[in-house]
């Protein structure tokens, strides 16, 4: 019998204690980070919602996307996608047309105001991201962070 490649039983496919206790020590890290940095963007008047859809327009061309485009980069669902830039378009953050080259579609661009209110934000955010996330890790720990994100980046696309 070969010895060198263990069978992996079932009480192996568990978590160990060590693993769960890092997993909910990111998850409690993740969520009071995401805490401290909502607090922060609230003082500017945005949520981390308008943050996050105007941080992608403003990357985007001509600062503008299609609707479906917008809520794949975002990783949100179109009808939540939707309701959020309801609530933009009201407070003149934001404003959608109809698409020229697909009337069935809509492009969602940024207005002057919403680039206003986004580059207000995003100093003090910046500043937030690195006092609490950039300024607590060493350059080594940055590298192996990124290591770790590549791993798991990797194991979320592989089909299972």
């Amino acid at each position: 019998m070969d010895t060198t490649t263990p069978s992996i039983g079932p009480a192996q496919r568990r978590l160990t204690a060590r693993q769960l206790t890092m997993w909910r020590s990111l998850m409690d890290t993740m969520e009071e980070l995401s805490r401290r940095l909502t607090a922060q963007l609230q003082q500017v008047g945005l949520s981390r919602g308008d943050y996050l859809v105007m941080l992608t327009l403003s990357e985007a061309a001509r600062h503008h996307l299609r609707s479906s485009e917008l809520a794949d980069a975002i990783g949100w669902q179109r009808s939540r996608l939707s309701h959020h830039l309801g609530r933009m378009e009201r407070r003149r953050l934001v404003r959608r047309e109809e698409c020229p080259t697909d009337s069935r579609g809509t492009v969602v661009a940024i207005t002057d105001e919403g680039l206003r209110s986004f580059r207000l934000a995003s100093a003090p955010h910046l500043r937030a991201v690195k006092h609490y996330f950039a300024d607590a890790l060493t350059e080594q720990q940055l590298e192996e962070l990124e290591s770790i994100l590549d791993a798991v980046r990797a194991r979320l696309a592989d089909p299972d």
